[in-house]
């Protein structure tokens, strides 16, 4: 590496971490973007849903893999609901590639196979491990896009986010259709499975909280025997991955100096549904404008960024905080098999959205 100073370090290019390094380019900052994995995007650790407002980022070649249009959410009792849920399946680590590629073009300098591993935010000096060795790095604004367990917030002695597990594998798909399926249960506590198809193929998976109890590979073999029996998807697991989701809501805080918390890292991750990608976007291209507005005079503009992401996302994952709250403080009781506790804690019904339980 050879730079030794910059406008903004962005540490992490997921779809946060890309976007932001893309927008800051453009604006005219000089801008490095780091990654430690060797290949962006690689290994997926998602079950590469993204709404429709990001579908601008789906048409480059390779990234698109199908639409969907529906969702059937399945309760305990085996009652399947259908709902609208409009949305693009895409190949995720395409679509990170090409947040990553459209950085570039705008003159990011990015590096794969690079890690931070020391940081001093009063002097703003980071630390870089790469292919070539270890480097010093001077800095203007930091931005972490590093995941739900990241490095920036551990360097700056910040409390770990609360997460829970994942598991998922690709499957064979058998019947191509449009919708989504979700299973509630609690055999899931804490969280749920998932069928994402994707053309010829399907992302099957689980989450929840391993605390709770519960084996996840158990479970999710068993889903997959389920399913082949049905007819539905084939035998073979064509991929097996699996990580961690943020559940806590909103990190706190969201600045730290002049470092900015976006994506998973910022803990913007939806606690019930696991949806990050376009709250990641969304908060990476507004990080680039904080702070190049901040470069540019605005003393207050990294302080707005933080307040901005309060008021954009913090009602809705409150909300969600407290439902998946509600729900795992009934899990030892017999109301925990019941569809109406569910139906609470789920996106697709109408209860989800009411007033707090009495208490």
């Amino acid at each position: 590496m050879n730079a030794r100073e910059c406008d903004v370090l962005i540490v992490g290019l997921g779809p946060g971490g890309g976007a932001a390094a893309a927008a800051a380019a453009a604006a005219g900052l000089s801008v490095i973007a780091i990654e430690r994995k060797r290949e962006i995007g690689v290994p997926v650790q998602c079950a590469e849903f993204i709404p429709l407002p990001l579908s601008r980022h789906a048409m480059a070649p390779g990234v698109l893999a199908q639409r969907i249009s529906g969702m059937t959410s399945v309760l305990p009792s085996g009652t399947a609901v259908d709902t609208p849920f409009s949305g693009l399946m895409v190949d995720r680590a395409a679509f990170d590639r090409e947040l990553a590629g459209a950085a570039a073009a705008e003159g990011a300098t990015v590096h794969a196979a690079t890690s931070l591993v020391a940081l001093d935010a009063d002097a703003g000096m980071a630390r870089l491990r790469g292919p070539a060795g270890e480097s010093t790095l001077h800095y203007r604004v930091l931005i972490a896009a590093d995941g739900p367990h990241s490095t920036v917030a551990r360097l700056l002695g910040l409390p770990p986010l609360q997460t829970v597990n994942t598991r998922q594998y690709t499957v064979p798909l058998l019947q191509p259709f449009a919708d989504t399926d979700i299973w509630l249960s609690p055999d899931y506590p804490g969280g749920y499975a998932w069928l994402f198809p994707k053309g010829d193929r399907a992302n099957l998976g689980l989450g929840m909280d391993l605390e709770a109890g519960g084996d996840m590979k158990m479970l999710l073999d068993r889903l997959h025997r389920e399913l082949v029996v049905e007819e539905r998807v084939g035998a073979d697991i064509l991929t097996r991955t699996g990580g961690a989701i943020p559940v806590g809501g909103l990190r706190d805080p969201l600045l730290a100096g002049s470092v900015l918390f976006v994506g998973d890292a910022a803990g913007l991750t939806h606690p019930v549904t696991g949806a990050g990608i376009a709250a990641a976007v969304a908060s990476g291209e507004a990080a680039a404008a904080a702070a190049r507005s901040w470069i540019s005079g605005d003393a207050a503009a990294l302080e707005t960024y933080a307040e901005d992401m309060v008021d954009q996302f913090g009602e809705a994952l409150a909300r969600a905080v407290r439902r998946r709250a509600e729900l795992m403080r009934i899990r030892n009781t017999p109301a925990f098999v019941n569809d109406a506790a569910h139906r609470r804690s789920w996106i697709a019904f109408d209860e989800y959205y009411r007033a707090a339980l009495s208490t």
